[in-house]
């Protein structure tokens, strides 16, 4: 699976503000909002269901990177954003340090496949310091997107 499976380009985010998890979710929640892909009356349960998800255990799996994420009936395919945060967000990761990388996936109950395909390749692709730098460092979501799709013709070694 490539992240142009699920990434919505539209609703990627570079300089996010929020500096908090709640606020951060809400805001990655609201870009596929904005982008259309998910629908103003499922928007609060989405995100209180990755907010129940982060209940569970924190999603910052360290090394600046977070993949806050859940399943929900009103989804028919995995779609997934991305978010950078320059100054760091405090995301209880399992280091302790603060997160700059946010991958936020919702996908059908039904697609548990799919779900766990994308994290996999998320998970791979952070692996790679290089990669991890370079998302870090983008300005802008079409930097982002460049990222992405370089990472899906496995430009970057693993």
């Amino acid at each position: 699976m490539k992240f142009s499976d699920f990434i919505c380009r539209d609703a990627i985010r570079t300089n996010l503000e929020a500096s908090e998890k709640q606020a951060v979710i809400r805001a990655m929640a609201t870009s596929l909002l904005e982008a259309g892909k998910i629908q103003e009356k499922d928007y609060e349960s989405i995100v209180e269901a990755i907010l129940k998800r982060e209940e569970l255990g924190s999603t910052g799996i360290g090394r600046g990177v977070a993949v806050p994420h859940t399943k929900h009936p009103s989804i028919d395919k995995l779609i997934g954003t991305v978010a950078v945060s320059e100054s760091g967000v405090n995301f209880d990761s399992l280091d302790g340090e603060k997160v700059h990388l946010l991958f936020l996936l919702v996908s059908p109950p039904d697609r548990p496949g799919d779900h766990l395909r994308a994290l996999e390749n998320i998970s791979r692709q952070l692996r790679d310091d290089t990669f991890c730098r370079f998302l870090k460092q983008s300005k802008k979501p079409e930097d982002v997107w460049q990222l992405l799709e370089e990472a899906d013709s496995n430009k970057f070694s693993h």
